[in-house]
């Protein structure tokens, strides 16, 4: 059978629904990653108004216009799931419409490729912002095959799929039993001041020899920063083994970070500290802590300033920990770090998933066609 070059606008339409009846709230409200997934919100929504968020429903989709901030990918995703989301008014949603013609999750496997992504900056337009508008949406050209060739390869993604989300339940039943073990620690153990075991590193880079230049996001990684400085003399050196954190707080994701790698620079907002009592503390442990949101609200709390909040060494050095014997921290850092390779693992999942959608299409114009 011969393939059909249509207008993707035949087949879907736009969806303005709005949360206008305040039937859902803030754990409602969505943003959208570069990687096609639909993830927690990082806008503060204090004293912000939901009535004018649109409304999400099971199998629609939902893309950000604007793509002059995200670099070569497009914010954009599928809601597979059967929950109702909301997101900003700024965002376009949108479902197929025809469904005898175009299944969902095929057309999510078009979309989940890097020509599309291409497509879609080369056919911005805009000055200070570039947007894809959904005019430039509904004008997209391609090559569709018929249903049953549709559902054969949406078929072969939705199992690799189902494996891939498999394994992420399992990384979060171990997330949670993990952070359940540090809590109960928390009720059995005195709590000390953690400035009792570190003390703050001043070490710069005044020879330029450590040319590596790190930053730290609120995901509590060291991180290439978005915006470098190639005169690295003078800045602060993180060493192996060592802990960096941003000294300027907006709220209460604190960018803090273990450093694991090779030595690096970081900027000047950021302090240095290190354990000193090493037999006592563990590294891991002791990040254990830093990457709960108790110790976020504690610092934000504690932290100085008036236009920025600053958070100094004697804020941070407060916060209080339970100190058990080394095999007890031993054994609940042991427990995170099998979680953090379990989710690096499945963040390569979810790379090969996305690797395989080109794959998948090609496939099924060749079968279709």
């Amino acid at each position: 059978m011969e393939l059909s070059k249509v207008k993707l606008g035949q087949f879907i339409k736009q969806s303005d629904s709005r949360n206008s009846e305040l039937l859902f709230g803030e754990d409602a409200v969505v943003g959208i990653s570069t990687q096609k997934d639909l993830i927690p919100t990082k806008a503060n929504l204090n004293g912000v108004s939901l009535s004018s968020y649109k409304i999400v429903k099971p199998n629609e989709f939902v893309y950000v216009p604007d793509t002059s901030r995200r670099g070569d990918k497009i914010a954009l995703a599928l809601n597979t799931t059967n929950s109702t989301f909301l997101v900003s008014a700024i965002y376009t949603v949108f479902y197929v419409d025809d469904t005898d013609s175009l299944l969902s999750d095929y057309l999510f496997m078009f979309f989940n490729r890097p020509e599309f992504d291409r497509y879609a900056r080369t056919n911005s337009w805009g000055s200070a912002r570039e947007t894809f508008n959904w005019e430039d949406m509904c004008d997209i050209e391609l090559d569709l095959p018929d249903l049953p060739t549709q559902k054969k390869y949406v078929a072969i993604y939705k199992s690799m799929q189902a494996n891939q989300q498999s394994y992420e339940r399992g990384l979060e039943d171990l997330k949670t039993a993990c952070f359940a073990c540090i809590e109960k620690m928390r009720k059995e153990y005195p709590l000390s001041m953690i400035g009792e075991y570190i003390q703050p590193y001043k070490e710069k880079n005044s020879d330029g020899l450590i040319t590596l230049e790190q930053g730290i996001n609120i995901e509590k990684q060291f991180i290439t920063p978005q915006r470098s400085n190639s005169n690295l003399t003078g800045r602060k050196i993180v060493r192996h083994g060592q802990f960096a954190y941003c000294t300027q707080l907006n709220n209460a994701n604190v960018a803090i970070a273990y450093r694991e790698g090779e030595d690096c620079v970081v900027s000047s907002v950021y302090d240095v500290f290190e354990i000193t009592r090493k037999k006592e503390l563990l590294p891991h442990y002791l990040m254990l802590w830093l990457m709960r949101p108790e110790f976020g609200r504690y610092v934000y709390w504690a932290s100085e300033g008036s236009a920025y909040e600053f958070l100094n060494y004697n804020n941070l050095a407060g916060y209080r920990i339970p100190v058990p014997s080394i095999e007890q921290q031993k054994a609940v850092a042991d427990l995170y770090q099998c979680y953090v390779t379990r989710k690096r693992i499945n963040e390569q999942l979810k790379a090969q998933l996305r690797k395989i959608c080109p794959i998948l299409i090609r496939g099924s114009l060749s079968d279709g066609g």
